[in-house]
């Protein structure tokens, strides 16, 4: 029954919880909280763009809180971070609870819920069925030997832990570790048939998810919980996705599969023992067949279906149907047996439907097939990989279809508007309907015109982008080519450097680029170059933060994941704007799409990646109310491309200029000021 005791407004609840942080109320933070209440109440789904500054965790929490103790409901939120999930489930919800348990009634519950991979499996640690080891292990006394003492650890830590969670054991351990203590979904005996069911440490989490009002989770669960036909989250009538920028990108990683030749051996292995020896050979020479004729293949998109390939795939999934047969419907078998005939069934399913679903793929044009691989690395020998052209339609039934959802970020309106990002999400042309006023109920029934209702909000940011930023575009370089980091943009970048004192974050778009300039770097300044590869991220990070002068180069995860707030940031660096790879098989799949019904491919998929990028790495620079600094773009094409101005729509409202002279004189004051 939903609480009977009247619960302050939203508005008041915000107060009441800025007041218990020490914070001062903001007014992007109240009518995000506002229009948060309002979607939860009426059913339209909502996406709010809030700066970095603005307060959002608190701004949708306290609406998610009041709305599940209210009606007795959970609202879950999702996050494409470890790092914001455990800023909310230590920080930001325990606060809050405390802060509202008297204006609630009582105190929220919470949770965190992740997949069932990422615990600690007692049964697979104690008695279950060792993974085989991968190929490259087999000839390597060091890399078993390694994996020895880390299972060993994950032994002595299994007495101690209290989660079994993943994420808690410091240092962690590598995957190929991890996977000897852990079960998938579809590898689990399931709570009633394994002996150590009660005690399972997935069980339990998934058992203080179901009480709790709000549940924390990550994209990649939510994608499974909407897109794989079983149920992993509790029931919930609204979903908060923050770092919603990143939700395509996550949904579309879930529903990727992966057919490769040491993949359809494994499953070979497991079968081995528990079905006929001439069967289970059927999916070994599979195996074989498949990596001769993937050696033979360019790594690439396929437009079709190789003769070879399709008769090589044909018989992987033919061989794995065979098996799937052997193994025969479910009996009453030792538990030891149960878990290996489990084992081998959940990988020859994930065989079986992947070749299903490669060959379906050029009948049907809703997915994209490629061979993937590093020929220059031969632990990594070719696969092929098979990837939604779109999940638009999949959020819209799905997602949106089921449950009100609000979308967050510092980042959702590309080219200034938010459809960019909608059309992608599967939602319609902006919408701005209406509540009706003084109605009993503000949820409107169910139409089936135009597809979900949603409205887009832009709070701002607190920060005063005009007077704390200048956007350098070096518009006097040479357009970057495909031959490395040209030594016009090192100069560029040495110069940049020197003005500013070090305090610089060089975001690259390729690893190579940013190996290049921080040793080109290492000998023309006098500021300590850290490169990520150098150690870990999260260390370089550290370092990086707490030595003013020093500078830090890298590639994708520095873009969305540094958060440096003060004078050791004052300069960030792009090499180049950060469009797919030419090559890339799925975003040139969705390009193609695109253009044949009549689109701009371009602007619809490279611009809109490389705007959302842009727009991340330029967040990096104000991270609080007193930050300065100068974002540098060295490739000139942000001023001199058509698509130009698409792109610096989509970029914080920072001064402009132009001249090399002017952006180094201005770097020069701030490394003064703060020294």
């Amino acid at each position: 029954m939903p609480a009977t005791t009247a619960i302050p407004d939203t508005r008041t609840l915000l107060a009441v919880a800025v007041e218990a942080v020490g914070g001062a109320e903001r007014r992007g933070q109240v009518d995000m909280a506002e229009a948060v209440e309002r979607a939860i109440r009426t059913g339209e789904h909502l996406a709010v763009q809030a700066g970095t500054g603005t307060g959002k965790s608190l701004a949708y929490l306290v609406p998610s809180l009041r709305h599940a103790v209210a009606e007795e409901s959970t609202v879950v939120i999702s996050t494409a971070t470890i790092a914001l999930q455990r800023q909310l489930v230590d920080r930001d919800l325990p606060r809050l609870a405390k802060a509202l348990k008297k204006e609630l009634g009582r105190e929220p519950r919470f949770a965190i819920l992740k997949g069932r991979r990422n615990y600690l499996c007692m049964h697979r640690l104690h008695t279950g069925a060792p993974d085989e080891p991968e190929d490259a292990g087999l000839f390597d006394p060091f890399a078993v030997s390694k994996m020895g003492r880390e299972v060993k650890r994950l032994h002595e830590w299994s007495s101690d832990t209290e989660t079994g969670d993943r994420d808690e054991l410091v240092p962690g351990v590598t995957d190929q570790a991890w996977r000897q203590v852990s079960v998938t979904a579809r590898e689990c005996l399931g709570v009633n048939k394994c002996p150590i069911g009660v005690d399972c440490f997935a069980e339990r989490a998934r058992a203080e998810a179901g009480r709790a009002d709000v549940v924390v989770t990550n994209h990649a669960m939510l994608a499974v919980d909407a897109l794989e036909g079983y149920q992993v989250l509790p029931d919930h009538d609204v979903v908060v996705i923050d770092e919603a920028h990143d939700l395509v990108d996550r949904v579309t990683s879930v529903a990727t599969e992966e057919l490769s030749a040491s993949l359809v051996a494994t499953a070979a292995r497991r079968c081995g023992r528990l079905i006929d020896q001439g069967v289970a050979d059927r999916m070994a020479e599979a195996s074989d067949g498949l990596a001769m004729i993937l050696e033979e293949l360019p790594v690439g998109r396929l437009d079709s279906l190789p003769q070879a390939l399709a008769g090589a795939v044909r018989a992987t999934k033919d061989a794995a149907h065979a098996c799937i047969t052997s193994l025969g419907p479910e009996r009453k078998e030792d538990v030891d047996g149960a878990t290996s005939r489990k084992l081998a069934l959940s990988l020859l399913d994930d065989v079986h439907d992947c070749a299903a679903r490669i060959l379906a793929a050029f009948d049907e044009d809703h997915d994209v097939v490629w061979v993937s691989g590093d020929f220059a690395d031969r632990n990594k020998p070719p696969s092929l990989r098979v990837a939604p052209l779109g999940v638009g339609g999949l959020l819209r039934e799905r997602l949106f279809g089921k449950r009100t959802t609000i979308l967050t970020s510092a980042t959702l309106t590309l080219g200034g508007t938010f459809d960019t990002l909608a059309r992608q999400w599967g939602l319609p042309a902006s919408s701005n309907a209406k509540k009706a006023e003084g109605a009993a109920t503000d949820k409107e029934p169910p139409s089936d015109a135009g597809g979900p209702r949603w409205t887009g909000l832009d709070v701002g940011s607190p920060f005063e982008h005009g007077s704390s930023g200048i956007l350098y575009v070096a518009r006097h370089l040479p357009p970057p080519g495909r031959d490395g980091l040209p030594p016009s943009y090192v100069d560029e970048i040495e110069g940049l450097v020197n003005a500013a004192g070090g305090r610089t974050l060089g975001l690259f778009s390729s690893m190579r680029a940013a190996k290049a300039a921080a040793e080109a770097l290492r000998g023309k300044v006098d500021y300590p170059v850290l490169c990520q590869g150098d150690d870990a991220t999260g260390q370089l990070v550290k370092r990086f933060a707490e030595d003013a002068e020093t500078c830090l180069f890298g590639t994708l995860s520095l873009w969305q994941g540094v958060d440096v707030p003060g004078p050791a940031l004052q300069l960030v660096v792009m090499d180049r704007i950060p469009f797919p790879r030419p090559d890339d098989p799925l975003a040139s799949a969705r390009q193609k799409a695109v253009e044949s019904r009549g689109g701009n491919g371009f602007l619809t998929v490279a611009a809109t990646h490389a705007a959302l990028l842009l727009a991340q790495g330029a967040g990096r620079l104000l991270r609080s109310m007193n930050d300065k600094g100068v974002v540098a773009v060295l490739d000139p094409r942000l001023a001199t491309a058509r698509y130009g101005g698409f792109l610096r729509a989509s970029l914080p409202p920072f001064w402009t200029t132009y001249d090399p002279e002017v952006v180094r004189a201005a770097l020069k004051r701030l490394d003064a000021a703060s020294a």
